[in-house]
């Protein structure tokens, strides 16, 4: 998304010169045009609450902010309600608001930058040396984590019941989606070079992911069936090299297959199924947290998973229980002996005083 599209879609932000210059300098970096939009989004709502308070989007205090703050916590969800606090039971969810506070804190990032500020009153969590717990300050808006929603075992069924009557296109799609362990934009964004189907592998590019960490990554054998059933359909729709996802719809036919058809096709499988929490990126997280369970070496699912550092992995060992259930084991096992021995003490030294 360029500038100029930014400011036809936000018409706020041409209102506001600073924030208009801000825009373009992201446009002009290269920024991935999701980025951009969501940046644009971000800040045309901060700007929109300014002007209907009128208040000066620049001389703004960590007072206005934590106002803005309130009203998101407030404002009602399009999906229902949903937990910002652990108390409040509406609002924006806590990772929608921390992400409408980032184009926020970049802009008057910009502004310091500039000159035009001394400060930025968009907190931000940071290391203070001699503070407890590591030193670390909490931000502005304080972090809950969750750990990610995965179905249960008839869920799972049920979701795959649906997708045996999907094309073989939509099929393939969910196998790669689970067996390689791949986000939306890296599974519609593969292409035909990017197969190794001798090694049942495929490339995931750099520029497709989301932190930009090129990796190879293999599929499964009956996930190979399904990919050598869909080349030979492909085929049937186009010949040439390129995306190797193509719709069949009537006024995109041979073209990529987007990202909002494919989230489209995965809602309405899981609709069907019964399972409305199922979503493009749920594959991802059942796929990491099955490796976990099998217990995978943290780095090595780290490297699968494109992870640049593993505190991310690690939500999906924590998801599947294992060290807890290992600890646990370990600790009955110390405790079962212990107490059998004491169960036992007393038949060992009859014994040993009859001889």
């Amino acid at each position: 998304m360029s500038g100029i599209v930014a400011l036809e879609k936000w018409p706020v932000l041409g209102r506001h010169e600073r924030a208009a210059g801000w825009l373009q300098v992201w446009c002009d970096l290269g920024r991935a045009p999701r980025m951009i939009d969501a940046y644009a989004r971000g800040l045309a709502e901060y700007l929109e609450v300014c002007e209907r308070e009128d208040v000066n989007s620049l001389v703004v205090t960590c007072a206005h902010i934590a106002l803005y703050v309130r009203e998101l916590a407030e404002r009602p969800s399009r999906r229902g309600a949903n937990v910002f606090s652990i108390d409040s039971g509406a609002g924006l969810a806590n990772a929608t608001v921390r992400q409408r506070m980032v184009p926020v804190r970049l802009f008057y990032d910009f502004l310091m930058e500039e000159g035009l500020r001394e400060s930025n009153p968009v907190g931000r969590g940071r290391y203070t040396p001699g503070r407890q717990r590591g030193g670390q300050q909490r931000g502005l808006v304080p972090r809950l984590t969750k750990l990610p929603w995965i179905p249960s075992e008839q869920q799972w069924l049920e979701i795959l019941q649906v997708a045996r009557e999907e094309p073989v296109r939509n099929r393939l799609m969910l196998a790669l989606a689970y067996d390689a362990a791949l986000r939306r934009e890296e599974l519609c964004s593969l292409r035909t070079d990017d197969l190794d189907p001798a090694h049942r592998t495929l490339r995931v590019r750099a520029e497709t992911t989301k932190n930009r960490l090129e990796r190879v990554v293999p599929y499964s054998a009956s996930t190979g069936v399904l990919m050598s059933a869909y080349l030979a359909h492909r085929a049937t729709i186009s010949r040439a090299r390129g995306p190797l996802f193509l719709s069949e719809s009537r006024r995109k036919h041979g073209q990529r297959l987007t990202l909002w058809t494919w989230a489209k096709v995965v809602r309405r499988i899981a609709l069907a199924a019964g399972v409305p929490r199922f979503a493009t990126h749920t594959t991802r997280h059942l796929c990491l947290t099955d490796l976990a369970r099998m217990g995978w070496e943290l780095h090595t699912s780290a490297t699968f998973a494109g992870h640049r550092n593993t505190d991310s992995t690690l939500q999906y060992i924590h998801l599947s229980g294992r060290d807890l259930a290992d600890k646990l084991t370990r600790g009955m096992e110390h405790i079962h002996v212990s107490r059998i021995q004491m169960l036992t003490a007393g038949e060992s030294e009859s014994a040993g005083g009859s001889r």
